[in-house]
């Protein structure tokens, strides 16, 4: 056993088990400052990260169930990005919780740990466990400001949606062990010709990818999404957009690849349906939208539908893509969520109206907010743009050997033009809003602005210069079998 392998992980624990034992020597009023060092730490991690030796042939930990290899490196990587920004947006939204901001940090910590396990499952013992961790903290995230009751409405319905998706996932599970006798990937994979002949075994894996859609808030699972979303404490929010969608999409890419490489490829028409009913749905459903949360719920929907061009696209260039857009779909949410966090704060809603008067207010906010829109609507030259571009093209690369790609990478242009009108309501009502504006100028810290610099940057660098990352994600794509 390797146990070498798991050093990210076992870091990030100890981070999380640093924060707590913290917690019992912090005066109540500085605990909010803990989110810092929790933040500090995960950027050691990080650091650390490029110092992980990987070699081009992957290697495997605890039986085989936990490898190591480019495409695991590349997620982990990204969640500690995300989770170093949510720890510093929490500090910043601290106020708002009555108690336990420490434990706050710590369970956020704690998610982590568990989408970097979820990166390197090789083994649906792996893919349960590790996505039991990051669901169950998120129930508790959600739910965590006990004085509104909009947060524990949001719990509650995560909860209880996301225990049928866990129904679903083991059930999955213990149909395809029933036929295939084997937990591992690469085992089942071995037995292709078995499991191809099994009517049995083809719906254990539907299963599973129906409980995986849950995460990734694909239809016909995204029910529960703008509710939790509107609900929950903002950085829990930002972390469930970005986290828990990456989560969902490197466990596709691991069943589907490295499990069940030739079913996948027979099941193109089903990938095909759910990004094009998903993109639509998400869309045309945030176009009436007028809490920012709730807006950007349904935004996530749509861009899990884009995301699903990769999948659907059954080739390396759609992982690579799937690869690159979530790298920017990164910064960007992030970016929008700390916004959102101090107009909020100072408007006390998250009304599109309290945008109002924000370019008189705080210049800064107004950009970083107005590019953020601006990436996420696909418009040049951000890395939004690029990444739209890179999966709509991984779609129509299939064309030539099935016309309907034709079909889906028109739907998917639909989608982004339907998303320009609210993504821009969004501008509208920064510059030019009728609303009566509040005045008072709204004031950032240095870490925020920080966070707020590194968005833009992020955005604006995988935009005009996405070669270096392009080429990162293609490595990590490769580690895929196809």
């Amino acid at each position: 056993m390797n146990i070498s392998l798991c050093i990210l992980e076992i870091a990030v624990v100890l981070v999380g088990v640093a924060l707590l034992l913290l917690d019992l020597w912090t005066k109540p009023q500085r605990k909010h400052l803990l989110g810092y060092l929790g933040a500090a730490g995960l950027g050691l991690v990080l650091v650390g990260s490029f110092f992980v030796p990987v070699t081009d042939v992957p290697q495997t930990a605890f039986g085989g169930m936990f490898v190591h290899d480019h495409l695991a490196l590349f997620f982990k990587q990204l969640f500690l990005l995300a989770t170093i920004g949510v720890l510093i947006l929490s500090v910043e939204f601290a106020p708002r919780i009555e108690s336990g901001i420490s434990e706050f940090y710590t369970l956020s910590v704690f998610a982590l740990s568990g989408m970097m396990f979820a990166a390197s499952a090789n083994n649906f013992v792996m893919v349960f466990v590790s996505l039991e961790v990051v669901t169950i903290t998120f129930y508790i995230l959600t739910s965590f400001m006990k004085n509104r009751m909009q947060s524990l409405e949001a719990g509650v319905k995560y909860l209880i949606l996301g225990a049928l998706s866990s129904a679903f996932l083991v059930y999955g599970i213990a149909l395809v062990y029933g036929i295939s006798g084997s937990m591992a990937f690469s085992d089942i994979a071995a037995k292709s010709e078995l499991t191809l002949e099994s009517n049995i075994f083809k719906l254990g894996i539907l299963f599973v990818l129906a409980g995986l859609g849950f995460k990734i808030a694909a239809f016909p699972y995204q029910i529960w999404t703008p509710d939790v979303y509107q609900g929950a404490p903002t950085p829990a929010t930002a972390f469930l957009a970005i986290g828990s969608k990456a989560t969902g999409f490197v466990l596709i890419l691991r069943v589907l690849y490295s499990a069940v490489p030739e079913l996948a490829l027979s099941w193109e028409h089903l990938f095909m349906a759910m990004a094009a009913l998903t993109i639509l749905y998400g869309n045309l459903c945030a176009l009436p939208q007028r809490n920012l949360k709730r807006l950007l719920g349904y935004s996530s929907i749509a861009n899990a539908g884009y995301l699903m061009l990769g999948i659907a696209a059954l080739s390396p260039s759609g992982s690579t893509a799937i690869l690159y857009y979530l790298g920017g779909y990164l910064f960007t949410i992030l970016t929008a969520f700390t916004v959102i966090t101090l107009v909020s704060r100072s408007a006390g809603n998250e009304d599109i109206s309290s945008l109002a008067g924000l370019n008189e207010r705080s210049p800064f906010l107004a950009f970083a907010l107005t590019l953020s829109m601006v990436s996420l609507a696909g418009i040049p030259p951000l890395a939004g743009f690029f990444g739209k571009f890179l999966l709509v093209r991984a779609v129509i690369e299939q064309a030539s050997s099935y016309s309907a790609y034709y079909l889906l990478a028109g739907v998917a242009v639909v989608g982004v033009a339907i998303s320009i009108y609210y993504y821009f309501g969004v501008i509208r009502a920064i510059y030019w809003s009728k609303e009566t504006p509040d005045t008072s100028p709204i004031t950032t810290s240095g870490p925020i602005r920080f966070t707020l610099l590194a968005g833009l940057v992020g955005m604006l660098y995988l935009g005009i210069m996405p070669d270096r990352v392009l080429k990162i994600a293609e490595l990590a794509a490769a580690s895929l079998q196809y």
